[in-house]
């Protein structure tokens, strides 16, 4: 196995590029100015605002609609001016040992020092990088006779020239010509426009603010036209170093937690830029898994560049076949939020399709019919060793072998293919039910079962996230899924991460635990987030949360989290939707506005001493919806006496036309 390693990890390791770089800094010199009385974000317009004792105040933001980044001090003096700070590239040998954890000196790059240009009224600064890459950051400036100083900055490369994009010089001169003003009013629009889509309020401080940060930071790092979001998104460890792994695209958990909170949270353009992203780069992706599997159809490296080519680390996950499948599921969910059957047609069902090619294609039969995979593994589990891989199909693959095929065949019946669908639902019949432990669930493979504190519970995606095994379903699924959460809690979280903790929460919801998963979302925003709210992976209080305590800075937890909270206000992952399905018992004031549930209908509820008053649902798309019944007694539809069948209140909906649900006291 040292050849292996040596092919695919070592260069992981040993190679600093390619990588996201820290491309600068504008600092302003501040002697004379006294103590600072205020430094904040407001993250409701997205602009930092500092105050001085002195009377000078500063404001800056990075326009929510334009490559561009502005800021206003007032109160300076004449010669006070931005000033371009370069990451160290040169002036030394590298120091330190090649870590991808913590990052490694961003001296091992090798890059040749570029030079500030500076003339009246801008400064401009070129770096060239790796295999002919460079990038460009200008900042220009003017100081009115009322002592205010007002900058513009851009900051372009390579690939902004390759799309015919102006330079950043262009760029920050045409936006301080615009003036602030404008630019501020139109960066304000783009987030009253992103916080109205959703909002929430819960009798719990600690869980409240941190949905608000999370979303923020969502809304702060997701677009569509732009990189959809890494490691660390737009954000860097601001250490002096590489970011830790890179800052690249790993798909083994982190892309695919990150996007979680778009869909019932109503954010679905945001998280179009990760599909429009995976789409664009099919080509890639088929390319890799000719070459590397032999296989037609489409899987994804699990860890790419930014062009979506392979990169290389432990290979269990980097070439895991299953990578694929997994980011499947966001084209699924887009549709199922979305109701959008020309998404259906025309990318979600062509992207399943071709997983199921490739998976139906490298797989192998066994004596008795069934189908295995040649070789499986569960993220992670047993580290970066030969026991990593195991003979028979791991609980991690299977689940997202058949989720391709089962739902590769509801889309084609959806699209009216019963020829496709009948093959598609066949093909999933040949792979064995998941490997169950009479006692502790779901477990890792056959004869593994989960029996060790793990951080990634690849063992559980047939029943989070993928939906295969219902907690609210027939006996047998409510108990596994049951002994699979007491082993999590039994066996404990000494090897968690942030992550893992957010992700429990998301699983306790869906299992109907408020408590449980208000407690595990509690755990992470109090001890897996720096001051400033980001994961920093490690248990950073040492409180027994976790045995890791260290601190690479990385996002998918503080999204899964922001998933985890909409989990416990709203479900409908099976059809079915639910308002309130696991708050804690002590929650008696609540309230949510327009989230959303699958088949596109927009959410709004409110319960109050513990009671749901009111439900507002705005069908998008229209069609039959079924609301588990959340009213303890008498309520109306539309102002007529409602009626629910076995606890479902089924309803045939219109496009556009909002139906309320109200309660009525005996």
């Amino acid at each position: 196995y040292d050849l292996v390693q040596k092919m695919f990890d070592a260069p992981y390791e040993e190679s600093p590029a390619p990588t996201k770089i820290p491309a600068g800094a504008i600092e302003f010199d501040l002697a004379g100015f006294g103590p600072a009385v205020s430094v904040r974000l407001d993250i409701e317009d997205a602009v930092g605002r500092a105050a001085w004792a002195d009377g000078r105040t500063l404001e800056t933001f990075v326009q929510a609609d334009s490559p561009v980044g502005h800021f206003r001090f007032a109160g300076v003096h004449p010669g006070f001016k931005p000033i371009l700070r370069m990451p160290p590239y040169t002036g030394g040998p590298a120091g330190g040992a090649a870590d991808s954890v913590s990052g490694q000196d961003l001296r091992r790059l090798g890059y040749n020092a570029g030079r500030v240009e500076e003339r009246d009224g801008m400064a401009v600064y070129r770096q060239p990088g790796w295999n002919g890459f460079y990038y460009e950051i200008a900042v220009a400036w003017r100081t009115d006779a009322d002592g205010t100083l007002t900058g513009a900055w851009s900051v372009t490369s390579k690939l902004s020239d390759d799309r015919g994009e102006p330079a950043a010089a262009t760029r920050a001169l045409a936006a301080l010509a615009s003036g602030l003003a404008p630019a501020l009013e139109s960066h304000r629009n783009w987030w009253n426009i992103f916080w109205s889509r959703s909002s929430l309020r819960i009798p719990d401080a600690v869980l409240e603010k941190q949905w608000y940060l999370e979303t923020y930071k969502f809304g702060a790092s997701a677009r569509r036209g732009a990189p959809p979001i890494s490691l660390q998104s737009v954000w860097t460890a601001d250490n002096g170093r590489l970011p830790p792994w890179k800052g690249d695209f790993h798909h083994d958990l982190n892309t695919q937690l990150s996007y979680w909170p778009c869909y019932s949270g109503n954010r679905l353009e945001e998280g179009l830029g990760f599909l429009d992203w995976l789409w664009e780069r099919r080509p890639v992706f088929e390319r890799y898994t000719r070459a590397y599997f032999g296989t037609s159809g489409l899987n994804v490296p699990g860890v790419t560049t930014l062009a979506g080519e392979p990169m290389g680390g432990w290979i269990q996950y980097s070439f895991s076949p299953t990578v694929g499948a997994w980011l499947a599921q966001h084209f699924e969910l887009h549709w199922r939020y979305s109701g959008d059957r020309g998404f259906l047609r025309d990318r979600a069902f062509p992207w399943v399709r071709s997983v199921a090619i490739h998976l139906e294609e490298l797989s192998v039969r066994n004596p008795d019919g069934t189908r295995r995979l040649p070789l499986s593994s569960s993220p992670e589990i047993h580290d970066n060793s030969r026991r990593a891989w195991f003979a028979e199909t791991t609980n991690y693959d299977l689940a997202l072998i058949r989720w391709t095929f089962l739902t590769a065949a509801k889309m084609a019946d959806e699209l009216g293919r019963p020829d496709e669908s009948a093959r598609f639902t066949a093909l999933a019949a040949e792979w064995p039910s998941p490997a169950v432990d009479p006692k502790d669930g779901l477990m890792f493979a056959p004869g593994t079962p989960y029996a060790e504190s793990h951080r990634h519970f690849s063992h559980a995606m047939a029943f989070h996230p993928l939906g295969l095994i219902n907690p609210t379903g027939t006996p047998a699924e409510r108990e596994v899924v049951r002994n699979t959460l007491a082993a999590l809690d039994r066996i404990g979280p000494d090897g968690w991460c942030g992550y893992s903790w957010a992700w429990l929460g998301n699983m306790k919801a869906r299992a109907l635990d408020g408590d449980g998963a208000a407690r595990a979302l509690r755990i992470f925003a109090q001890a897996f987030c720096l001051p400033n709210s980001f994961h920093a992976n490690g248990d950073q209080t040492k409180s027994g949360y976790s045995k890791l305590t260290y601190r690479p800075f990385t996002l998918e937890g503080n999204f899964a989290f922001a998933a985890g909270l909409q989990e416990m206000l709203l479900q409908s992952h099976d059809g079915i939707v639910r308002v309130f399905p696991a708050v804690p018992l002590s929650w008696k004031e609540a309230s949510f506005t327009t989230l959303r549930a699958r088949g596109a209908f927009l959410v709004s509820a409110e319960m109050t001493e513990g009671l749901v008053r009111w439900i507002k649902i705005l069908p998008e798309q229209g069609g039959r919806l079924r609301l588990r019944n959340p009213f303890e007694g008498l309520f109306h539809i539309d102002g007529v006496k409602g009626n629910a069948v076995d606890g479902l209140i089924e309803i045939d909906t219109s496009p556009g036309r909002e139906i309320l649900l109200e309660f009525e006291e005996e």
